[in-house]
């Protein structure tokens, strides 16, 4: 069943030189219990795709449109404040980059995490603080019962990010939004939340868009993948599709640019030369086109159309 419908999402800033273009045209489906990878270099519009879903982007400078963006009968555009509040945090939770910024200074943890429980699970604080500390344990942070009195800045960075993905799983949302949730986390804690993850989409039915540098990490627990670049997205498909048969310039150079683990390709890591597009100016071609190691003559004249390459498996390319 789908949970999340996106159609032709679109996020603009105003800016002193003039509109920036963030998003431009993202669409795709989420459906309940399925793991969305999201890939792309900073800047590609990963993160703002994700606010705009989440309602929190202000406006102005935000402008937000779309064909269609609707959690289950939801449209979530006309919701108003009060009715996005309801839904932020019980229905779809998100676990932002930088927990020191996300978290309060000035409230302990526990006052942080069961404050969401009480609000939106009408608990008593006995069990909020109950449930706080299973919470807390289950995200791998020792003597969760003494740490619930201590204050972000008694955490070191992986510690806080644990802290904001316990939040997040608190009311076991049906849409988990994670934003490169696992960057701050030592790789050992890495494999509890990744396997914490997809445990909550097989038993729960969570839906899950997890956006990731990490190529090695989406291959391990994603079961679709789409690649951003510049506020687009270029291809998308099953994770073992695009993986083994990538079919746009830009997935292909990431690839490249990814080391191997299996020792089958002892070449050097080839890096994407070149800068991203100014977000400001209008592209109507391929906006990789100048770094596209792929590139044929034609892209230099047609706009790419998007084209299938198998079963679900899509891309914006000509060549």
């Amino acid at each position: 069943m789908t949970l999340l419908s996106v159609r032709n999402l679109r996020v603009d800033f105003a800016s002193d030189r003039g509109l920036i273009r963030a998003v431009q045209g993202v669409s795709f489906a989420l459906d309940e219990g399925e793991i969305l990878g999201i890939v792309g270099e900073s800047g590609s519009g990963k993160s703002v795709s994700a606010l705009a879903i989440m309602r929190m982007l202000s406006s102005p400078p935000a402008r937000i449109t779309a064909d269609a963006l609707n959690f289950r009968d939801l449209d979530i555009l006309t919701l108003t404040e009060a009715e996005a509040r309801q839904i932020r945090g019980h229905d779809i939770a998100m676990v932002f980059q930088d927990p020191m910024r996300s978290l309060n200074p000035v409230l302990t943890i526990g006052r942080q995490i069961t404050e969401v429980l009480r609000r939106h699970l009408a608990l008593s604080h006995a069990a909020a603080r109950s449930r706080a500390i299973d919470l807390l344990g289950m995200v791998g942070i020792p003597f969760p019962k003494t740490r619930l009195s201590a204050y972000p800045h008694q955490f070191s960075g992986g510690m806080r990010q644990r802290v904001m993905i316990a939040i997040a799983l608190s009311c076991n949302p049906k849409l988990l939004i994670a934003d490169e949730a696992t960057t701050a986390l030592d790789v050992t804690i890495q494999a509890q939340i990744v396997d914490l993850v997809k445990r909550l989409a097989r038993d729960l039915g969570t839906a899950v868009i997890w956006i990731t540098h990490d190529l090695g990490m989406v291959a391990g627990m994603c079961d679709r993948v789409a690649v951003m670049y510049a506020g687009r997205i270029v291809e998308t498909g099953l994770v073992d599709d695009v993986f083994a048969r990538p079919a746009h310039g830009y997935t292909m150079a990431l690839l490249a640019a990814t080391p191997r683990i299996d020792g089958l390709d002892q070449q050097r890591l080839r890096p994407i030369e070149g800068m991203p597009p100014d977000l400001s100016l209008h592209q109507p071609l391929c906006p990789f086109l100048p770094r596209c190691a792929i590139s044929i003559d034609q892209c230099r004249t047609t706009p790419p159309p998007p084209r299938t390459y198998g079963a679900g498996h899509h891309a914006t390319c000509l060549a």
